[in-house]
Parts: C-alpha cells; structure tokens; sequence
C-alpha cells in the first residue's frame, strides 16, 4: 500500500472538522436539534370553524331562497286563478239573464264578489265583455295562466311588490266551468299585494326558523365530527413541532374515514421522525468515535504495510500468492477509512466508471465475503465473456455486503451446519444489466423487510446495519438500483441493475 493512502486518512481527519462536523468530537453538541418554542397563537377569527359557520348560514339564506320564490309564485299564481274562477262563476249568472243585461249597482256587487274591476270571455274567436270596469288610470299588466313559462312565473310575485299600488293586473285563463277559448278578467294589484307580503312574512319567518335549527345541526355535528378532530390533529403538530423527541400524547381515534386516516398516518410519520432523529443521534456518536480511532487505524495499516513489504521479500510461493489479495485489502480498508470520513457529507465519492468482467470481480467479492467450496459456496450464471461497466471498488463493495449478509443469515441457522449457495445471476434488459443475488437462507423477518435499507436496520446479521444503506447509495451513484425482490422461508433474493 502506498504513503500516499495513508497520507489521505491524516488529511481526511485533520479536514473532519470543516467538512464534517459530525465526526469531530468537541462539535458534536452543534448538531443537536435547536428547538424553538413557538409563541401561543390566538385563534383567527377567519379560522376554520368562523368560515364554516359563515358558509351554513350562506347555504340556509341559499335554501330559504329556492324554498320562498317558488312558493310566491305559486301563491301569486293560485290567487290569481282563484279571481279568475270567481269572476267566471260570475259571467255563468250574466250570461243566464235575459239578452245578458245587468244593471249597474248589480254589475259593481259583482265585480266586488269577485274581486274584479272586468270581466271578459272568448269564444270562437269572438271576444265579448260581460261585466265592465270604470276607466283604469293606466294600461294593466298582463298575466297568460294558459302558458307555462316558469321564469315569467317566478318573477311576477317580486314584479307585484315593487310595483305601483294603483296599477292592475290582467289575467287570462282557460275556462272550467262554461265552453269558450278563455276568460279574462282585470283585478286591482293592491289586495294581491297586502296578501302577498302577508304570506312571505310568514314563509319567511319559517324557513328562517327551519333554516336555523338545520344549520346548528349541521354546524353542531360538522364541529363535532371534523372541526374537533382537526384542532387535536393541529395541537399535535404544534407540539412535535416544539419537541419533536417527545413521546406522541394524542392516539389515533380509530375512525375509518379521512380524519382517521390523517391522524394514522401523521402518528406514523412522527414515529419515523423520532427513529430518524435517534439514528441522527447515533451517527453523531459513530461520527464521534470514528474521529477517535482514526489515528489508531492509520498507525495500524503503516504497520501492515511494513509488514507487506517485508513479506514481498519471501521465496515462499504460498507467501506470493496471498500477498496480492493483503494488498488489496489494505488499499480498501484505506479506502474505506476515507469514504467513512465522507459518509459525515452524507454523500458518496463519484464513480470511475470502468469496463470490468464479471465473473473476476464475483470470484474476489466472494473471497473477501468468506464463501467457500466446504462452506456457503458461490454458483455463477453469466453470459459469455460478461463485463460491467461500474466503479471497480464501489461494485466490489455492494457485491461484498450481499454475499456477507447471505454467508451470515445461513450461517446462523443451526439446521444447516454452515452450509449453503449463493447464487448470481446475470441478465441484460432494455439498456440494464440485472444481476440477482439469491441464497437459501432462512429469509429475513416481515418487521425488517419494508426497512431494510435504513440505517441501523440489521437483517439478523453482526454488522451495524449500514452496509444495505450504503450498497443503495453506491448502485444509485451508478444511476442504477439496487432492490430487495423477495424473502421468504426458502431464501433471500435481491437485484441490482447498472446501466449498460
């Protein structure tokens, strides 16, 4: 191994402090969380239970105007045609006189009978005036009950109120009780007018009072099944916020709608943040410590490299053999020194992409992972001549972790004596290259499985639960994936896709 690789791990401690300061031990107290209290806020008067309330009073005024207008109209409508049915009962007993004559005082006693100013029939297309009415002070308005135009219909009532107390309505109908194409009569719009605002006071005095009884059940039952719910939700935000390490004190309700989703998954997602702030709080103790044993790692490789170089001096052939791989493991162990130094950035060195067959870099992944032919032995699959094109160190890495975690999940299963298969296989796809790495081990539990590339999650083996994590990190620096495809009884396996 090189001075220089040594040099590098005295330069990455002594930069630890700038680069990282999770790993220098007097900073560790500046990575805390540094909470801040938030000020009591008063509630807004334009909060959610103030719009909510403001919105049910707008839908009562709402409902009370599709409920009155039409029952103006038809009491509009009905005290017309009542006139009308009068004043026809009328022109019958005009009609059985003799050649149809009434005198004057009989006319007017009709006309108040009826509460008519005329009275007008047609018939064959001849229009006759039975009973008729002082000169009127201007033209009348005119009503056709015999067409049905519900818009007409709706605004008559509200063209009566406002209109003048002097003017007269004409009317006309199709006639119940005598032949003929229509009768029409001329009514006085004021005694329609007195009576109309007497029947939309009351129409409005009891839809206001439905109106409001339906609105405070509604607002009652809206606050009581939303609006509560949403301010324990609220206050529960509020509190992690001011202490997010704090246990939750607010249970989901168990409800099956929307609200209880929502507080489901906010306590969910608050367990999580506390599992991620004490994984921060222990990486801030692993950063620590790696600070701390830096110097002890750096005496320790110069001392194997003296001792490396003295052993390249040895005739011993088994001696030559063995040497190049303790030169590779100290140059990784190095290397590895460096990135741990880098992990503080929570970022991985770039890739030197490099073509590299496949099948050498499997066989020294295995041999570094502790497979072996008496033991958890390695069975390749590969296409001809396979090459990959990856970052030789950050490939051998990821291949080293999984094989590891396999040798070690069928090693600690008692039935199998320490024997088993790793299996890789290799496959291309659209513009990937897919290789799975499967064994048959004894699986890993369901509880691990979904986090099972979050840091400090171990699948049964001894490591500290960062060697997934970071296989992920590196296969994704490769603009690759790396994926956990099934698990079960009868083994593990999981795929890793470069890019071609």
């Amino acid at each position: 191994m090189s001075e220089r690789g040594l040099d590098t791990l005295t330069d990455a401690e002594d930069a630890a402090g700038r680069r990282a300061p999770w790993l220098a031990g007097d900073r560790v107290k500046d990575m805390r969380p540094r909470l801040r209290l938030s000020r009591p806020r008063f509630r807004s008067p334009a909060g959610l239970s103030t719009r909510l309330l403001l919105l049910t009073g707008v839908f009562a005024v709402v409902v009370e105007a599709l409920i009155v207008a039409p029952s103006a109209a038809s009491f509009h409508e009905r005290w017309l045609l009542d006139r009308v049915r009068v004043a026809e009962a009328a022109s019958v007993g005009v009609e059985a006189l003799p050649y149809s004559e009434v005198e004057d005082d009989t006319a007017r006693q009709l006309l108040e009978i009826g509460g008519v100013q005329a009275i007008a029939v047609g018939e064959q297309g001849v229009r006759r005036l039975l009973l008729e009415a002082p000169t009127l002070s201007r033209a009348p308005d005119f009503i056709d009950l015999r067409q049905s135009d519900w818009v007409a219909r709706t605004l008559d009532p509200w063209r009566t109120l406002l209109g003048p107390d002097d003017r007269s309505i004409r009317v006309m109908a199709r006639p119940r009780y005598r032949s003929g194409d229509f009768i029409e009569v001329i009514a006085p719009v004021q005694p329609l007018k007195a009576e109309l605002r007497e029947f939309l006071l009351q129409s409005l005095l009891l839809s206001l009072l439905i109106s409001a009884l339906a609105g405070t059940a509604l607002y009652a039952a809206l606050a009581y099944l939303v609006l509560a719910p949403m301010r324990r939700v609220t206050a529960s935000i509020e509190r992690f916020r001011a202490e997010p390490e704090a246990p939750s004190t607010v249970a989901p309700s168990g409800r099956r709608d929307e609200i209880g989703r929502v507080e489901e998954e906010l306590d969910r997602m608050q367990e999580e943040v506390r599992g991620a702030l004490r994984s921060r709080a222990r990486l801030v103790a692993l950063g620590e410590a790696v600070a701390k044993i830096n110097h002890d790692l750096r005496n320790m490789l110069t001392s194997a490299q003296l001792a490396s170089e003295r052993l390249a001096a040895s005739a011993d052939p088994n001696v030559a053999k063995a040497l190049p791989r303790l030169e590779r493991a100290l140059n990784r162990a190095a290397a590895l020194a460096q990135n741990t130094l880098d992990y503080g950035r929570s970022e991985e060195p770039p890739p030197v992409l490099a073509r590299l067959p496949l099948g050498p870099a499997l066989s020294a992944a295995a041999e570094d992972a502790g497979l072996e032919r008496d033991g958890v032995r390695l069975e390749k699959k590969l296409p001809a001549r396979a090459t990959i094109h990856a970052d030789a160190d950050q490939l051998h890495r990821i291949l080293v972790n999984l094989m590891k975690n396999a040798r070690q999940a069928i090693q600690a299963d008692v039935r199998r004596q320490g024997r088993g298969v790793v299996r890789v296989t290799a496959k291309t796809s659209d513009d990937r290259l897919i290789l799975r790495i499967a064994d048959d081990g004894p699986g890993i539990p369901d509880r691990l499985a979904e986090r099972l590339f979050q840091p400090f999650v171990s699948g049964g083996g001894q490591g500290a639960g960062l060697g997934l994590t970071i296989s992920r990190e590196l296969a994704a620096n490769h603009g690759g994936v790396l994926n956990l495809i099934e698990t079960g009884p009868r083994g593990t396996v999981f795929e890793l896709a470069l890019p071609v």
